[in-house]
């Protein structure tokens, strides 16, 4: 019996301690969301918790343009690297970026193998 009431606290404690580690969570973009900006040479998304650099990504995408209607999303060219700090991935478009609204969706992975996924938007003047 004693067994049986020693392995329920274990498993008890197990769980607790599994439950107190939080997602990962983006904490800041700049530009920062919803924001209207000139051409940003990049884009950092900065996250709670470290990143595995092999699992995490992000796009960059233009979602419109003033004057023409887009059908779908235009994929833009954008190298993406996780920082020095492991909580940074930056964004870099291969070219400036025009006049439009951006969306940038992400997946990351934390270091404790949580993946998140989201996305925010900017406008460029």
């Amino acid at each position: 019996m004693k067994r049986l009431i020693l392995a329920g606290l274990v498993a008890a404690g197990l769980l607790a301690a599994a439950a107190a580690h939080a997602h990962p969570e983006l904490v800041q973009t700049t530009p920062a969301a919803n924001a209207t900006t000139a051409a940003p040479a990049r884009i950092d998304l900065r996250f709670s918790e470290r990143m595995v650099g092999a699992f995490s990504r992000a796009d960059l995408l233009m979602v419109d343009m003033p004057g023409m209607k887009m059908d779908k999303p235009s994929k833009e060219a954008a190298t993406a690297k996780i920082g020095a700090d492991g909580m940074t991935l930056t964004l870099i478009p291969a070219r400036p970026l025009s006049a439009g609204t951006y969306r940038v969706d992400y997946h990351v992975v934390s270091t404790d193998t949580h993946r998140i996924t989201g996305s925010f938007s900017f406008q460029v003047k």
